[in-house]
């Protein structure tokens, strides 16, 4: 009888090993057909390729949940850590808080939810290069949203601000680091108004806010976004963008802590008496990368990398004005958007070369972003197959 359990047990464990073996192959089949950032074919996403220790402090806490924070006491300090760094680097007052959620869509809803509570009014001024997710805000809440114009260097236009608020903006949106073009928005001019009105200001830096700050410690001329300006009530900001961590971590840096009552529902049942945010259960794997990564670059890491990246846009651009293509704006972060007559033929065709790019079609532009993944070297690997996009789809170029 014994010998027999024994060949049973022997025999349902190799079943589960060779069905576990299956399913990695399996697995491995479909990711085999993805895109990879580590060979930097991906060349027109704001992510990029997450540091090793990223990866390595992220399965350390795959198990745990910042939404019961009593269980998992130790993670929840990592993410207070974590919080503190961005408010070092946001330049937040002592009052200040934040809410690590899964990227900027959910920081953004937030920011507006927050805003919308505190007033008790429905409208939202935007600029029109504003990020997809203020329309899903509009979906979910009892919100309209008033676009305003853009300069003709693609920046809100301020005269156009102050005509659009009225007794129902219940906040204004300045971006800094637009998602097609990276540019940045007057937020000193935006925290103006919104301090002399007594107005919401969200800035949306989901990408620029791991760049703005060391842009300016390497030299470019770029003006206060952050909460160092007395107008600005919350900043979105993503660690899995130009942070260099995993995905998914976004965070809301709020200045007021005290706002997010306005928020927060009683929670009786887990170890946290209240809760703001739209998430419950939260994974602190993603907290965990975020704050493995900020401890491993510090500030003078993420400046060399900025730097990098900077040095690798302005290699790229001119290239591609060498070959007599022309971009929308002079870029004013690591984002150049080329100017096309077909942008749509040229991106497929990109595609089926096994390069990634993105198609911009308000602007008849495809957009690349020069993240830490890409290189000169790369460059100068994508540059032939650009071409080659280019005049099979019939653009001019020059020789």
């Amino acid at each position: 009888m014994q010998t027999l359990l024994c060949i049973i047990s022997k025999m349902r464990k190799e079943y589960n090993q060779k069905k576990e073996s299956q399913i990695l192959k399996n697995l491995d089949i479909y990711k085999n057909q993805d895109f990879s950032f580590k060979n930097g074919r991906i060349i027109g996403s704001m992510c990029t390729q997450p540091l090793p220790i990223a990866k390595k402090a992220y399965i350390r806490f795959l198990e745990t949940n910042l939404g019961d924070p009593e269980l998992f006491p130790g993670t929840k300090e990592i993410e207070i850590r974590y919080i503190s760094f961005l408010k070092k680097l946001l330049n937040a007052p002592k009052q200040s808080s934040g809410i690590i959620g899964t990227g900027g869509t959910e920081s953004n809803i937030i920011a507006i939810w927050l805003a919308k509570n505190l007033s008790s009014k429905r409208e939202i001024i935007i600029p029109k290069t504003a990020h997809f997710s203020f329309q899903k805000i509009v979906s979910l809440m009892d919100i309209k949203l008033i676009p305003v114009n853009l300069t003709k260097k693609y920046h809100m236009d301020i005269l156009d601000v102050k005509n659009k608020i009225d007794n129902n903006t219940a906040a204004i949106v300045g971006i800094a680091g637009s998602t097609e073009l990276g540019t940045i928005d007057p937020i000193p001019e935006l925290s103006d108004i919104c301090k002399d009105e007594n107005i919401f200001l969200h800035v949306d830096a989901a990408f620029g806010g791991f760049i703005i700050p060391f842009l300016k410690k390497i030299g470019y001329n770029v003006a206060d976004f952050d909460l160092k300006l007395k107008g600005v009530s919350s900043i979105t900001i993503d660690a899995h963008k130009m942070g260099c961590s995993a995905i998914p971590l976004g965070s809301l840096i709020i200045r007021e802590k005290k706002w997010l009552d306005k928020i927060s529902v009683e929670t009786p049942y887990i170890s946290s008496k209240k809760q703001a945010g739209i998430l419950a259960t939260r994974s602190g794997a993603p907290v965990a990368a975020a704050y493995a990564v900020s401890e491993y670059l510090g500030m003078q890491g993420y400046k060399r990398i900025v730097q990098r990246c900077m040095d690798t846009t302005n290699y790229a651009q001119k290239k591609i004005e060498n070959m007599g293509l022309n971009l929308i704006t002079n870029p004013t972060m690591n984002i150049l958007a080329i100017k096309l007559k077909k942008p749509s033929v040229v991106v497929y065709n990109l595609t089926r070369f096994g390069w990634k790019v993105n198609y911009m079609s308000r602007f008849s532009a495809i957009r690349i972003v020069l993240m830490p993944h890409i290189t000169k070297r790369i460059i100068d690997e994508f540059i032939p197959y650009l071409r080659k996009a280019c005049e099979s789809a019939g653009e001019s170029i020059s020789y």
